[in-house]
């Protein structure tokens, strides 16, 4: 069983800032690409930023320069860093990540998501 757990949602003024962690747990042997998606009312899911194994990341052009996907190995953790959030940031963010189960077959597998709403 694997299970990722996400925290640090929440209300949030405009200009403000909120860290977003996941943490994976369970029967790992190794993870691979971690990243952070967000689906807003009425939309698509969309990827937010993307980090691979070697740290290498990507992001999407509207959250360039105000958000920073990072990971922690040690603790099977991914952050997102988010910095001058916009009313437009508002959606349920959700973890994704790739990984190496015990039983050396790899998966997807997505966090429940955490509600990050942005007032004006």
């Amino acid at each position: 069983q694997v299970q990722l757990v996400e925290s640090g949602g929440g209300l949030v003024q405009a200009g403000g800032s909120l860290r977003l962690s996941c943490a994976a747990s369970g029967s790992i042997f190794a993870i691979g690409n971690m990243a952070w998606y967000r689906q807003a009312p009425g939309k698509q899911r969309e990827l937010v930023a993307g980090i691979t194994s070697r740290g290498t990341t990507n992001y999407t052009d509207s959250v360039k320069g105000r958000f920073t996907i990072s990971r922690d190995n040690a603790k099977n953790t991914v952050y997102l860093q988010m910095s001058s959030l916009k009313p437009a940031d508002t959606a349920v963010y959700y973890c994704n990540v790739y990984l190496l189960r015990a039983t050396m077959r790899w998966g997807d597998y997505w966090g429940q998501g955490t509600q990050v709403t942005v007032s004006s």
